[in-house]
């Protein structure tokens, strides 16, 4: 077996997932996804990236580079598959499988079953992929007393990728946040409250590759600092998935005594939904954004009918998506586990959608009867004073410490 030293540093190995799809296109979707797993490493040390044949390389340059916090971070990047700590070797069949002894000793150790599985992208390697698969397989079954070779089912997988510039070994790969680089399809404001629904229809638009705006509506002193602080605390989880934001939060108090004091009271939660839209509107169109994004699911409140959501989305010039439109609670609140959401939206503060609140809300209403009801308020100009007087909130993934994500 030729001697080669023991490899120093580990690095990371990065699969696209839908990008591989986009054909002509696909550059454009790797220099995004490239861009935004550059600016997740920035306060983690230098480290180098580099994309070929679809594997997007990471590999630390120093000791600064903290690789353990890397993997981390990189799990919550959309557009990556899956990810793997692997180590680089020569490609030569005795170094590679040295190194897959050195490199995978321990996960070997504790196994009873393994295989090998072997990829081969550079045709020059003399041997094919089976071939190496069996050389390195046959050898490890002799080295180690504890294993027996098992192609079904096997404990452990030594998986030997021979690509054009190195042989890379390492484990089984993890799971990677899936779906598109964000900021690659484009820009939409979400209307972020402190419930459970709306942070989740947040990151399933991200994972669709758009780059959010969270806006936020606020009525002091009807509802707390501690809830508009609840809210912050949500889109900093959400900075994890979404990478940087601002978050514009609007005072919406004398909205909504406008509202109480002119309006009818069954009408009161569609024309404050129809105000919150066509404030977000204007804070899309001005920031160039190409949607709204709402957390609301069909019938689940009475804001939330058909004729409802027709009534709040006629008032807006962009389109409305609604990802959760189609999903139970207990759908969005096991995703909401699954982004660290969850325990944070069910912190007893007080929302703006909670204040007078109707006894009997209409929940079939007609856009003419809202239109009528809507009228006694002076719409242009409790919109332009609700933009005047927002508040932005930067946040930023790489300003975060650890125990806020």
């Amino acid at each position: 077996m030729n001697e080669t030293p023991t490899p120093a540093r580990d690095m990371i190995l990065l699969k696209e997932g839908e990008v591989v799809l986009k054909g002509l296109n696909k550059r454009y979707f790797e220099q995004k996804l490239t861009q935004n797993i550059r600016r997740r490493l920035k306060p983690l040390g230098r480290f180098r990236v580099n994309v070929l044949q679809s594997v997007i390389y990471v590999e630390p340059q120093d000791e600064s580079a903290d690789v353990d916090a890397a993997f981390e971070a990189l799990k919550n990047v959309f557009g990556v598959m899956t990810l793997t700590r692997a180590v680089a070797c020569e490609k030569d069949r005795d170094v590679i499988l040295r190194t897959a002894m050195e490199y995978l000793d321990e996960p070997l150790r504790a196994a009873r079953t393994f295989k090998v599985e072997s990829r081969r992208s550079d045709k020059g390697f003399p041997m094919t992929s089976i071939e190496l698969s069996q050389y390195v397989g046959g050898e490890i079954n002799e080295a180690y007393d504890n294993l027996t070779a098992d192609m079904h089912n096997p404990d452990f997988i030594v998986h030997l990728e021979v690509r054009d510039r190195a042989a890379y070994v390492h484990g089984a790969p993890t799971q990677g946040a899936g779906g598109m680089p964000v900021g690659s399809n484009g820009t939409a404001v979400s209307l972020l409250s402190g419930g459970i629904d709306s942070p989740v229809s947040t990151y399933m638009m991200a994972k669709r590759g758009l780059r959010i705006i969270p806006v936020h509506f606020f009525s002091f002193p009807y509802t707390s600092e501690l809830a508009k602080e609840k809210v912050i605390d949500l889109a900093k989880i959400l900075t994890a998935w979404c990478g940087r934001m601002f978050v514009e939060v609007v005072p919406f108090t004398h909205i909504q005594e406008e509202i109480r004091a002119k309006c009818p009271e069954e009408y009161f939660t569609i024309i404050m939904r129809r105000m919150m839209m066509r404030i977000a509107d204007e804070i899309g169109r001005k920031n160039g954004c190409g949607a709204l994004v709402t957390g609301e699911s069909l019938g689940q409140v009475a804001s939330q009918t058909m004729e409802a959501m027709q009534c709040t989305g006629a008032v807006a010039s962009l389109p409305v998506l609604r990802p959760l439109v189609g999903m139970d609670k207990e759908e969005v609140i096991r995703l909401a586990r699954k982004i660290g959401t969850f325990d944070t939206s069910i912190l007893p503060y007080e929302d703006c959608c909670t204040v007078f609140t109707p006894r009997h809300p209409c929940t079939h209403p007609k856009l003419p009867k809202v239109e009528e009801a809507e009228a006694a308020l002076d719409v242009e100009a409790l919109v332009q004073e609700a933009l005047a007087g927002r508040e932005l909130v930067k946040l930023d993934p790489r300003r975060l410490h650890d125990d806020e994500l």
